[in-house]
């Protein structure tokens, strides 16, 4: 019998129907939805899972599911990122919370709590889990400081709040409305009472501190008073403050770490490279948004390139990121200037931000420690990206890094020594790494669930964080003047004329900016890396993986093709032996192809993204990368059937210490899913469940249909608890003809018997 994954789906979801439950549906809310392609075939195994998934809530409408934390008692707390402004209060605005009343059991199973039911109507509007309230802690906004400051905002040096109402200039969000990571450092034994650290993924950057305790009943509690925005603290100052803070990490000797996803780094476009924009007759439409950083009026530069005559239009890559680079110069000190009907051209020309010091993973250390006296450390050595999320393992040296956005690339850094071990943080040296996909199998157009990725890693550079701040330090003084005065006649005190910006412009576009490392430095780098190896470049030129890390990972022939790669995470006690969990939200663009022919990665396209583990080596080394969650296929009429129950788009991933892994969506306008609403899905490994039952795990309980859609979360009716197709094993017969992960006959007939929608059972557990 050849069922075909089609057939299968069709037939899973008419029994679905036939069972009562309600179909794909419009969602109650106004939002973009993907567009199909009737020419497009479904991607086989799209979606599957290798174990089991359980969604656990969905947040507010308009905003991501990000910042998990999980407590020591298995308290769980996330941010609210971004919700709609039309929300009701207090919905409508950013902030952290918790579940009242919920813990995990850590018992490594999905047992420990019901699994809602997808929301409807007034239920997208907030927070929302099965049997448990979520509660607000802290707001965007809210008084704080003695009164002093408001929790989000970033102040100028005399202590003026910096938003749109008051200063001139483009803003990236509002203040305190984008909190991302949370990571607690305990100040006591039993982990009741510390510090919670929130990231604000905004221009300026933030990172919120804030006191939290657990009464005697185990609710939570925010000292309001006593909270403070850290970046408005002299030391932030002095080290440039802070630029999009995503994700982040708690280190394993307790210090809290907010990366920057600095979008805006790029220097050629998408799968470009320096060489390419080198060789070529034009660099028009190669190049991206970093090579216009002290632009005046940096963001106007793509509206720019779409009106030459000279050039044609392309997409800036990162332009998007440059709004709030004004902004950053105000907390840096520039004059500042009152907010009008646009942003103006005059220049900057007192104090502007480096680039160059933008891009990196921020510990914070004396993290309990008065305001005065925590100290912030970048730690350039282990490389400049938009970096969503880092992963600091516990031998203390290792650390994997995931860079955010289209053409990024996944990195390592190794330490010399026992990072906590250098008496000065700046004395931190080890070697950079790039990954590098090898195996032929990652180009062969198949399912990505049928081919693990094999990587090596390649060596760029060895440094340390004092002496790569020594080159930092070197373009600390340009500013928006000098982006006309070094490619057009223009002197400062000339008017900024159209055509002035114009000229300037199109020098950049073609022979790039000379403020910063050059185009042909880059290059030289390259060709040098290629004949000697990295140990083997002119001096000069070591600071060009650091500094301009994508570019020189794309010259060394690293793997500089992922698609928006969000999260990477291990248990805080992983071991040689454990795993490490990689997110990469859409597999698309570069990694898909026949778009990415020619690149190490050309699979099928799978828009919901896939979850990737790899098992930790004796030197904490990771060499294969086997997916474990692949998400929904958007692009065909069929797939859509899949959406409501599966994870798609996977944000964060924040590994627990029973094996469990929660994983975060960040997909809340893409998808047909009969909800808008981003989710959060436990991840049950394969491993686990085979461990707590010899016959198939009932992963939570059941309600009955009138419970299903009751405003308190009811749970969902489907029969097993589960919410996406399990793969079969390696023994089943493979309905797609692949190897890896797929689906056998099998576990296909007793699937559309029992009547599941969308799940399929190992053959060997019906």
């Amino acid at each position: 019998m050849d069922i075909s994954r089609r057939t299968l789906l069709e037939a899973s979801a008419a029994a679905t129907v036939g069972a009562g439950v309600t179909g794909i549906a419009t969602a109650a809310k106004d939002r973009e939805s993907r567009e199909t392609d009737s020419e497009d075939t479904l991607t086989d195994a799209a979606p599957t899972v290798v174990g089991d998934i359980k969604r656990f809530s969905t947040t507010a409408f308009g905003a991501e599911m990000t910042g998990p934390f999980v407590f020591e008692d298995g308290s769980l707390l996330h941010s609210i990122q971004h919700p709609s402004r039309d929300n009701d209060a207090p919905w409508d605005r950013g902030g952290i919370g918790y579940y009242s009343g919920f813990t995990f059991d850590f018992s490594g199973t999905n047992e420990d709590f019901t699994e809602p039911s997808p929301p409807e109507g007034e239920q997208q509007d907030y927070a929302r889990a099965a049997d448990v309230e979520f509660e607000y802690l802290i707001q965007e906004g809210d008084s704080i400081n003695g009164g002093t400051e408001r929790w989000g905002f970033v102040q100028t040096p005399d202590g003026r709040a910096i938003t749109a109402d008051r200063f001139a200039g483009t803003a990236y969000n509002d203040p305190g409305h984008n909190p991302d990571s949370n990571q607690f450092v305990a100040t006591n034994d039993e982990g009741t009472e510390g510090y919670m650290f929130t990231n604000d993924e905004t221009s300026p950057g933030n990172i919120m501190r804030t006191p939290l305790s657990q009464n005697d009943d185990g609710e939570w509690e925010a000292d309001a008073e006593n909270a403070i925005n850290t970046v408005n603290t002299p030391q932030f100052r002095d080290i440039g403050g802070t630029r999009i803070n995503c994700y982040g990490d708690l280190t394993p000797w307790g210090t809290p770490v907010s990366s920057e996803e600095h979008y805006a780094h790029p220097r050629s476009n998408l799968t470009n490279s320096m060489s390419d924009i080198q060789e070529a007759d034009s660099a028009a439409g190669l190049v991206a948004a970093a090579e216009f950083w002290n632009r005046p009026n940096p963001p106007a530069i793509q509206d720019a390139v779409n009106s030459y005559d000279e050039v044609d239009g392309w997409y800036v890559q990162g332009n998007w990121n440059l709004p709030g680079v004004e902004y950053l110069a105000y907390y840096l000190g520039a004059e500042t200037v009152p907010a009008g009907d646009e942003n103006p051209t005059a220049p900057i020309s007192d104090t502007y931000p480096n680039p160059y010091r933008y891009g990196y993973h921020v510990e914070i250390q004396d993290p309990t420690a008065a305001a005065e006296n925590i100290t912030p450390v970048k730690h350039y050595a282990m490389g400049r990206a938009s970096w969503e999320a880092p992963d600091f393992l516990p031998d203390e040296r290792t650390v994997y890094g995931c860079s955010d956005g289209d053409s990024k690339g996944i990195y390592k850094f190794v330490a010399d020594e026992p990072i906590p071990s250098y008496d000065d943080p700046m004395d931190v040296a080890g070697t950079l790494y790039a990954i590098k996909v090898t195996n032929d199998s990652a180009s062969s157009g198949q399912s990505p669930a049928e081919a693990p990725l094999e990587v090596e890693w390649l060596e760029l550079g060895h440094a340390s964080n004092r002496e790569i701040e020594s080159w930092i330090a070197e373009y600390d003084g340009v500013t928006q003047a000098d982006y006309l005065e070094s490619h057009t006649d223009w002197s400062e005190g000339d008017d900024v004329t159209d055509e002035v910006l114009k000229e300037a412009d199109l020098e950049v576009i073609e022979n790039g900016n000379q403020d910063y490392i050059s185009r042909e430095d880059i290059v030289e780098w390259g060709r040098q890396y290629a004949a000697n190896g990295p140990d083997g470049v002119d001096e000069d030129l070591r600071r060009v993986p650091f500094l301009e890390t994508r570019e020189a990972g794309k010259e060394a022939g690293a793997s500089i093709e992922f698609n928006k790669a969000e999260g990477v995470d291990s248990a805080d006690d992983a071991q040689p032996g454990d795993y490490i969990y990689f997110g990469i939200s859409e597999f698309n663009d570069d990694l898909a192809g026949p778009s990415n022919d020619g690149g190490d990665i050309a699979l099928e396209r799978v828009d919901g993204g896939v979850v990737y583990r790899a098992e930790l080596e004796s030197d904490y080394n990771v060499s294969t990368l086997e997916p474990v969650i692949v998400g929904p296929d958007f692009t065909e009429e069929q797939a859509m059937a899949d959406v409501d129950d599966s994870l798609r788009n996977v944000d964060n991933v924040y590994t627990m210490r029973d094996g469990r892994v929660l994983c975060c969506e960040d997909g809340w306008r893409g998808g047909n899913r009969s909800y808008p609403n981003d989710a959060m899905y436990v991840y049950e490994p394969e491993e686990n469940a085979a461990e707590s039952s010899s016959g198939g795990t009932d992963n939570g309980e059941e309600s009955d249909d009138s419970e299903s859609s009751s405003d308190d979360g009811g749970s969902s009716s489907d029969d097993s608890g589960a919410n996406a197709i399990q793969a079969g094993d390696d023994s089943t017969e493979q309905a797609t003809g692949g190897s890896g992960p797929g689906f056998g006959v099998a576990a296909a007939v007793a699937a559309l018997g029992a009547g599941a929608y969308g799940r399929l059972q190992r053959a060997d557990e019906d």
